[in-house]
């Protein structure tokens, strides 16, 4: 299951509640045309990976959070483990999310 994280004490929590698991956090907003074209590849991924945490977080709801993590544009894809940021892919394409992630 994707998990929706609404502000920076939510965002920090599940960092700190995912222990040493990798987190795929998706940076995204409702307007945005290729982040509602990931979207659902986005949401596969949690049921063939069940080892990795996955959040969304909405760019327009959850500012204080996008404004932490210095997210620009969208989608903006980060990767999280031991509560520290791995690395961050900019994309549209599925393809290289899967190719991306894998830390």
């Amino acid at each position: 299951m994707v998990k929706s994280v609404g502000s920076l004490s939510e965002f920090e929590a599940e960092l700190q509640s995912a222990g040493e698991k990798l987190i795929v956090v998706d940076f995204s907003a409702t307007w945005c045309g290729p982040c509602k074209m990931i979207k659902p590849f986005f949401h596969s991924l949690c049921e063939k990976y069940g080892d990795v945490v996955f959040i969304e977080i909405d760019v327009d709801d959850a500012q204080d959070v996008a404004a932490h993590c210095d997210v620009k544009c969208m989608p903006t894809f980060q990767f999280y483990k031991n509560g520290k940021k791995v690395g961050t892919a900019f994309l549209q394409h599925s393809k290289c999310l899967k190719e991306d992630w894998e830390y």
